[in-house]
């Protein structure tokens, strides 16, 4: 039966080969009739503020396809685009994106910025304590209250002007960035360029504008003189090292992708078309720019899109037709056909050969890494009634007075599956922030720090014969010590409650997109299972799969250094 199939399929190769593959001209070139007129060209339309953009990606896919000829002409305002038109869009123009009968895709980010004049005699406290999201929205709706020191702790009361430039897209987000707040009082000024010499002249004043506007490209950089309003996204009344994303365009831009920019202030490129695209160049050049035409988007002042979103993207334009329509075409000259008929035999061969080897080695090992569900701040566990702290550990005191203590559902849904645990012995001292407790996947381990000081009165006995009691109940019967409490009552300021603790964990969830963003070669398979997409989701049980150098490196950079 076996030995038919393989005939089967040879037959159908040779036929195959037979109706599409030979049709070569003797020079061993294929005939196709559509180039018969030498022309190769692919029409582009765009919104006005990508032209830099569209035309970098326009001139490096060229590059490597120099037979291709690409035109960017500008899309008049309100044009559909019709016929087999592609378009280049930003969130400015709301009519195509609202438009339910138009394919479209997300090709990469935009963000809308409030800027500062350099020269403000108020810089350094500014970029000391950051400001909060929600007394800056409340100063754009009480033109009252606009001055620096509803801002700032200060004495200096410097009144505050605020403009946005007339761009749709930006007042559109400054609109969902006060929670659509009717009452936004603020001065539009009619193109960036005057809003940035507004800035310049007034040295007190907070323009928004889009973040391309204040790209100097020459440097690569922010304008001179301009500097981004920078954020306190955890409110602790600090700019964080973690949180200061505006040292340069490279570092702000790679913020935005992580999340580290308010989500109402950021937008996204769109390519439109009338339908989905099925011609070749067209598919070409969208495969191309979720590949490698995504390192432009940073160059010009745009962040790109995150590995999972790409990936989606590339499969999303495989479109069947284009198969169909290769396969009636000649594809290859007669020397290549007698190439893929000797491959075909060897393949057949290898086939019967690998189906036989399966027979006898029935345990395959799969080298696949599976992709977990991702998992953010409102995935998390947290009971009310328990105190959280910053070493990711939680405590409850009880009736009699000792305190439970145990591990957070955050860490064991980055570490995956605990295999082994190390702890203290009963009548221990310990003292907050030392060492309590060491966690162990498979050899891999992290060292957990006390939340509280005081003696240790009993171990969680069930935990050494089964210590993934701390993945499946962390709050219950995964609980790890009995803590007779020393300091409580000045040691439970310093710890969370769960309202406050989940206000806390966005802080974490950043930091930890931040040190996998850094630490880890997400192009490679063993890697592929990290995810960050706009801004936003990682894969649960991150940790679980990633070798012992990585870590090391999270005990280091994340778990040693929260404060």
């Amino acid at each position: 039966m076996k030995t038919f199939s393989f005939f089967i399929i040879g037959l159908f190769l040779l036929f195959f080969c037979n109706k599409g593959l030979c049709n070569a001209n003797a020079d061993g070139q294929t005939g196709s009739p559509n180039n018969t007129s030498g022309t190769n060209t692919l029409n582009i339309l765009i919104s006005p503020e990508l032209n830099n953009l569209a035309t970098n990606w326009a001139d490096e896919f060229v590059k490597v396809n120099p037979n291709l000829k690409v035109t960017i002409k500008e899309l008049p305002e309100d044009q559909v685009p019709e016929g087999s038109f592609l378009s280049f869009i930003s969130d400015e123009n709301q009519e195509l994106i609202n438009d339910e009968t138009k394919w479209k895709m997300v090709i990469g980010r935009d963000a809308i910025v409030p800027i500062i004049n350099s020269k403000n005699s108020l810089l350094k406290e500014i970029y000391q304590q950051g400001i909060t999201t929600e007394k800056l929205t409340q100063l754009l709706a009480n033109p009252e209250k606009q001055n620096w020191k509803s801002l700032l702790p200060n004495d200096q009361n410097l009144p505050i002007h605020f403009y946005i430039v007339d761009n749709k897209a930006v007042r559109s987000a400054v609109s969902n960035f006060t929670n659509n707040s009717a009452t936004i009082s603020a001065t539009i000024v009619a193109t960036a360029d005057e809003l940035l010499s507004t800035i310049q002249k007034d040295i007190y004043a907070i323009g928004f504008c889009k973040l391309t506007d204040v790209r100097d490209a020459n440097t690569e950089d922010f304008q001179a003189n301009i500097k981004v309003l920078p954020f306190d996204k955890n409110k602790n009344g600090r700019l964080d090292s973690f949180e200061n994303i505006y040292t340069n365009m490279d570092a702000f831009t790679r913020g935005v992708w992580i999340g580290k920019h308010p989500k109402a202030l950021c937008g996204n490129i769109y390519a439109v078309a009338a339908s989905k695209p099925t011609d070749k160049n067209t598919l070409d050049f969208l495969s191309w720019i979720n590949a490698d035409g995504q390192k432009y988007l940073n160059t010009n002042g745009y962040t790109n899109l995150a590995s999972i979103e790409k990936r989606a993207n590339l499969d999303a334009l495989v479109n069947p037709e284009m198969l169909v329509d290769r396969a009636e075409k000649p594809l290859m000259s007669r020397t290549w056909l007698m190439v893929i008929i000797a491959f075909a035999a060897v393949a057949i061969i290898l086939v019967g050969a690998m189906r036989y080897a399966k027979h006898i080695k029935e345990n395959v090992i799969d080298e696949d890494i599976e992709i977990t569900p991702a998992f953010d701040e409102n995935s998390i566990l947290a009971p009310k009634g328990i105190y959280f702290d910053k070493s990711h550990t939680w405590a409850f005191m009880q009736q009699d007075g000792n305190v439970k203590v145990g591990l957070d559902d955050f860490l064991q849904h980055v570490t995956g599956s605990i295999t082994r645990i190390k702890m203290k012995e009963a009548g221990e001292k310990i003292r907050k922030g030392e060492k309590i407790l060491t966690i162990i996947q498979n050899g891999k381990q992290l060292n957990i720090s006390s939340p509280i000081s005081g003696i240790i009165r009993e171990q969680n006995q069930n935990l050494a014969t089964n210590s993934s009691i701390l993945n499946a109940a962390p709050y219950a019967e995964g609980w790890v010590y009995l803590i007779e409490p020393k300091n409580w009552l000045r040691e439970i300021q310093f710890l969370f409650m769960a309202e406050k603790y989940k206000e806390w964990l966005q802080d974490e969830f950043i930091r930890l997109k931040d040190f996998f963003a850094a630490s880890i070669r997400s192009n490679t398979n063993v890697y592929a299972h990290v995810i960050l997409q706009d801004g936003g989701e990682l894969a649960d049980n991150v940790l679980a799969d990633l070798g012992p150098e990585v870590w090391e490196d999270f005990q280091n950079k994340f778990i040693d250094i929260s404060k």
